[in-house]
């Protein structure tokens, strides 16, 4: 099977194709042909081992110091099932899934246990669609539901056309009927009212944060917002939610948390496959959906990532296995 390969940390030039023996699945683990994956910036992380910025010294005491322990990259996916092991009884041969996996995607089949964050594909969607739907899906459902997201509460969204932020305003302006303002730069602000957003700032062009309005809920997709300044936009029963940061704004975080009653809330994202089961149900019902920006080959994986890098992607990019 062909897998995009690297065996060191480093730039887009790093990644290679290369042929390895297919995978079998164990009596509990299902073999997935997997048809189309994603290249996040997630994904530029791990391959550069500086996964997230302030925090590649210790993201690589798990994924290795020196070299990546794992030499496949990749968490999205979206394929077929070709076999299962003798033990499964939730998927069957010819199931079309899709789901989120730590590391391995861009390899044309995965083994993974049953009970791992696979679900049915949506009905609605293509591969490539779904491919792109776990990672920024669940995260953002997830820290969502961390901060207590009610009907009609107010929440502004700091990088809204991400891949995180891209579903965080669609989950709380459809399924919550939430109050949404958008923060994007100015390229991407037509993208983010498309998604549904009542309000849209450039922050190019204008301080979010020099602002009388309060928020029930502001979520930080980048991790870049100032703990200082953001504090004074909610109210006071309000959560100010971060889905990734580096270590200078940890100092920060727990500053705020210290000295504030407003309640700050970050980790790590806790993927499970009944969430999966509930976003298909979502998009199959209209209220999800992709917006996919680019698609590249999977021998284009090398230029996929840098093209994610440069900042350009207005939406999500497809690598395509097969």
């Amino acid at each position: 099977m062909r897998v995009i390969n690297r065996i060191r940390y480093g730039e887009p030039k790093v990644l290679h194709l290369k042929e390895m023996e297919k995978l079998t699945p164990a009596s509990n683990e299902v073999l997935i042909r997997n048809y189309a994956s994603s290249v996040t910036l997630y994904d530029c992380w791990t391959r550069s081992g500086t996964a997230p910025p302030g925090f590649g010294l210790l993201s690589r005491l798990e994924s290795g110091f020196r070299k990546p322990k794992q030499s496949i990259i990749g968490t999205e996916f979206a394929g077929k099932v070709e076999a299962v092991g003798k033990n499964v009884t939730k998927f069957k041969k010819d199931h079309e899934v899709y789901g989120f996996l730590p590391s391995g995607a861009y390899a044309e089949y995965l083994c993974l246990p049953e009970d791992a964050t696979l679900a049915i594909k949506p009905a609605t969607m293509t591969f490539d669609e779904a491919a792109v739907v776990p990672q920024g899906a669940l995260t953002a459902l997830y820290f969502l539901r961390k901060g207590n997201i009610q009907k009609k509460q107010r929440v502004l969204i700091i990088g809204a056309s991400g891949g995180v932020g891209i579903f965080a305003v669609q989950i709380a302006k459809n399924l919550f009927e939430c109050e949404v303002t958008g923060v994007c730069s100015t390229s991407k602000l037509e993208l983010v009212k498309s998604l549904g957003a009542d309000r849209v700032i450039d922050y190019i062009k204008e301080d979010y944060t020099v602002s009388n309005k309060k928020y029930d809920l502001i979520l930080d997709t980048m991790g870049k917002s100032s703990v200082r300044k953001c504090k004074n936009l909610l109210n006071n029963e309000g959560f100010y939610l971060f889905t990734t940061f580096g270590m200078p704004k940890l100092f920060q975080i727990l500053w705020f948390k210290l000295i504030s009653r407003k309640k700050i809330v970050f980790g790590v994202l806790e993927d499970k496959p009944e969430d999966l089961v509930y976003l298909k149900d979502q998009i199959e019902a209209g209220n999800l959906k992709s917006v996919i920006d680019k698609r590249f080959l999977m021998e284009q994986a090398a230029e996929a990532h840098l093209y994610v890098e440069s900042g350009q992607k207005k939406g999500q990019v497809v690598l395509y296995i097969d």
